[in-house]
């Protein structure tokens, strides 16, 4: 008898998850990415002029309607990726990595930091804030949002190792099997 590497073909619901898991990083990330080169610019040319056209554009759809499903659905796929892996001693610390990064770089981060500042710019704007105001909240929510991109990015990275890690695991695994020469 000799050995024999063979290819596992089961796709178990731990990899399905952190399949759909590391997809939806990437996926949040590139959407993000796109925000920052495309439509921030935009938004933040000339406050507080450009913050009234971008909810004047918005007025049907913005990312306040893209996002929020997406982050539930990140959170959701990450606790589920987290749990899934919890005995995986291998993978385990790369999922609950890119679960902290997404929770507090990105979920609590926009909530305490973006959030008072969307209000500011996009709900009261310059019917209670001044031009200077408006300006200054603008300039702190593009700063900030740099850290948001890149920990999006880390969350996306973190995601990713721990699926390659995975699925390098259930691979290649020598089988012993019976040669027989014909």
């Amino acid at each position: 008898t000799s050995v024999v590497t063979m290819t596992h073909n089961t796709f178990s619901p731990r990899t399905a998850v952190i399949v759909a898991y590391s997809w939806v990083t990437l996926i949040a990330f590139g959407a993000i990415l796109t925000e920052t080169v495309i439509l921030y610019p935009n938004v933040f040319h000339d406050p507080p002029a450009s913050l009234d056209l971008t909810v004047e554009f918005m007025s049907e759809a913005g990312p306040s309607d893209f996002f929020p499903p997406l982050g539930a659905l990140t959170v959701a796929l990450a606790v589920a990726s987290g749990f899934l892996l919890r005995r995986d001693k291998k993978v385990r610390p790369w999922a609950v990595a890119s679960l902290i990064s997404l929770v507090f770089g990105e979920f609590a981060f926009s909530a305490f930091y973006f959030w008072p500042r969307n209000t500011i710019m996009f709900d009261e704007g310059a019917a209670v804030h001044s031009v200077e105001v408006l300006r200054q909240t603008a300039v702190e929510f593009e700063t900030g949002h740099w850290v948001r991109l890149t920990m999006s990015g880390v969350t996306a990275v973190l995601a990713f190792v721990a699926l390659f890690k995975v699925l390098t695991a259930r691979t290649s695994t020598p089988v012993p099997v019976e040669a027989r020469v014909g």
